[in-house]
């Protein structure tokens, strides 16, 4: 009993470490989102219209779509080989960016420069695939929390490249796409090794009940650790400029916290080597204190059972065959009655479903669309801040794209919390909390196109916080309505929604409308300012998010009797668990 305890808490440990490196892979694969910090460099140099500029922003967004090769891949290869495929397209799309922004080589030509921004976007759907499918397999039952942390760290990813950039190459364009090339690709190397699927454990139900207990504990700690990031962040950006001495001391500490998490592992591994200690110190006890002869006498009696046992055994061993042939034939029977009652009627809500017959669901579509409205608005706005800051008339516009992602990070981590909260407690809808999203995110979408003083700061804040939910809860709401068995690649046709609706709502909404106010100038390009320039747009993406929400509420409604049973199902077992347990005096 002790043996398999201690490998337990080694697995834990092992699982706990993988779910560590995840974060870090998550804290630097949000590079897809950071377009902004440097769009304006690649437009001047190349003298593009703002038509143009978001294209390239589409191309890199259009990279995702090809993230359905890695849903392929995730089902067949070790999660290793796709960080490893991720991390060297990172390193050639972004790095053949920081060359043209350094100024290095010559611009390239237009559609050369839509490929790399395009390897670039696909690098983050290996990384993101990666982490996702294997942490949610290796943390069944806490999918809700999973996903809140890991994609909160996406959030946060943004304002850790923009912060740090700031802090210590003072908004360098090229200094940025360096980091974006080479840090991803370090931090995914370190991954390989211990990022991995771990078997379930198959220790009894009481056992079960204490490892989930300790995972929210941990993950309780986790979102804690988390929050004071945010926060660290958040002060660093709203202290304004920053001597060289506090920018350097600020990157040793993100450092610091980024670290933190490793005390999981290491704090289940020290439990490990206790548990061995007092087991070999127990079995000298036994060894020392156990009379001989009362081993020699169990010996004796136990030759003498299997002794006698084996003419029983010889006699029934006939009847027993046939009694097992009989059984498996009725089984078998059974399994192809079965089979056939599967093959005709569709999986329902809940059960594994075969990507055919995801495809072919009303609800997959409901919540694809849905999706679209939400991340699909969100991402123009991402996409065009900086010319959005600029038309208001701010000079610095670093701050929003932090904000934005800063904010998102509470999104996602709070939405996760939350929706996880909610579902265990009364069997709520994971759908409903998207709905609350999109509700949310029309309001920002309105104060933004009223342009009232400081609209672009309150716009920022919903956006993020709207947009980081909306994709913490879709994350999850898939597993549990489609399941594992294909969920790597049922995650990414979700995901062709960030290419199409950066297509439909950055590339042409807001490219179009933009030209469309804006007045050439010398260089080539075009410029608009004032509030005239996006109100528009603001205007037709707050209609998109209503009508969101009503397919929200539409998914939310149709799947109320699934998370119902759900919900009275771990009740079930947590009350079986709890009369299983020993009555204490």
């Amino acid at each position: 009993m002790g043996a398999a305890r201690r490998a337990s808490l080694w697995s834990q440990a092992g699982k706990w470490l993988g779910f560590v490196t995840a974060v870090w892979v998550q804290s630097i694969s949000g590079n897809n989102y950071t377009f902004s910090n440097y769009s304006d460099a690649l437009k001047s140099l190349m003298g593009l219209t703002q038509l143009q500029l978001n294209n390239l922003s589409v191309a890199k967004d259009v990279g995702k779509a090809f993230g359905i090769f890695a849903g392929l891949a995730s089902d067949r290869l070790p999660t290793s080989v796709i960080l490893l495929i991720g991390s060297l397209e990172g390193l050639v799309g972004y790095g053949a960016q920081y060359l043209v922004v350094r100024q290095t080589i010559r611009p390239l030509p237009y559609w050369q420069m839509c490929i790399f921004l395009c390897m670039g976007g696909n690098s983050t759907t290996w990384m993101n695939t990666a982490v996702l499918v294997t942490c949610i397999r290796n943390f069944r039952k806490n999918r809700g929390p999973v996903s809140g942390i890991l994609k909160g760290y996406v959030g946060l990813s943004t304002a850790i490249f923009t912060d740090v950039c700031t802090a210590l190459f003072s908004d360098s364009p090229s200094s940025f796409l360096l980091m974006l090339a080479l840090i991803p690709a370090a931090v995914c190397l370190i991954a390989m090794l211990f990022l991995r699927e771990v078997p379930a454990s198959t220790d009894s139900s009481d056992s079960t009940e204490e490892e989930d207990r300790e995972e929210g504990r941990y993950f309780a700690i986790f979102n804690g650790v988390a929050v004071v990031l945010a926060v660290y962040l958040l002060a660093f950006d709203l202290s304004g400029r920053h001597s060289a001495v506090v920018s350097q001391a600020f990157a040793v500490g993100l450092l610091v916290l980024l670290a933190t998490p490793l005390g999981f592992p290491f704090h289940l591994w020290y439990r490990s080597l206790s548990a061995k200690s007092r087991e070999v110190s127990a079995d000298v006890e036994a060894a020392i204190t156990t009379p001989l002869l009362a081993g020699e006498t169990t010996s004796a009696v136990e030759r003498r059972e299997q002794e006698g046992g084996a003419v029983a055994e010889e006699g029934d061993m006939g009847a027993a065959n046939a009694n097992v042939e009989v059984s498996s034939a009725v089984a078998a029977g059974r399994r192809n009655e079965e089979a056939e009652g599967m093959q005709r009627r569709p999986p329902a809500l809940g059960e594994e479903h075969t990507i055919g017959e995801v495809v072919r669901s009303l609800d997959f579509w409901v919540l694809f669309v849905s999706f679209l409205c939400g991340v699909g608005t969100g991402l123009a706005v991402m996409n065009n801040m900086g010319q959005m800051g600029l038309a208001m008339g701010y000079a610095d516009v670093s701050i929003f794209v932090s904000m934005i992602s800063i904010w998102g990070f509470f999104g996602r981590i709070g939405s996760g919390i939350i929706s996880e909260h909610f579902f265990r407690k009364a069997g709520t809808p994971r759908p409903l909390w998207n709905a609350a999203s999109q509700l949310l995110m029309t309001v920002g979408y309105v104060v933004m196109a009223m342009a009232l003083p400081g609209s672009l700061y309150i716009g920022s804040i919903v956006v993020g916080i709207c947009y980081g939910a909306r994709i913490a809860v879709t994350v999850p709401t898939a597993s549990e309505l489609f399941g594992l068995r294909y969920y790597g690649l049922i995650y990414n046709i979700l995901i062709l929604n960030l290419p199409l609706g950066s297509f439909l709502f950055s590339g042409l909404l807001a490219g179009l409308l933009y030209d469309a106010q804006a007045t050439r100038t010398a260089g080539g390009g075009n410029t608009c300012v004032g509030a005239h320039c996006y109100r528009l747009v603001f205007v037709i993406m707050a209609v998109a998010c209503v009508v969101g929400f009503g397919l929200d509420v539409l998914l939310a409604f149709r799947t109320k009797s699934l998370y119902a049973k759900i919900n009275l199902a771990r009740r079930s077992r947590r009350t079986a668990a709890k009369r299983s347990e020993p009555i204490k005096d």
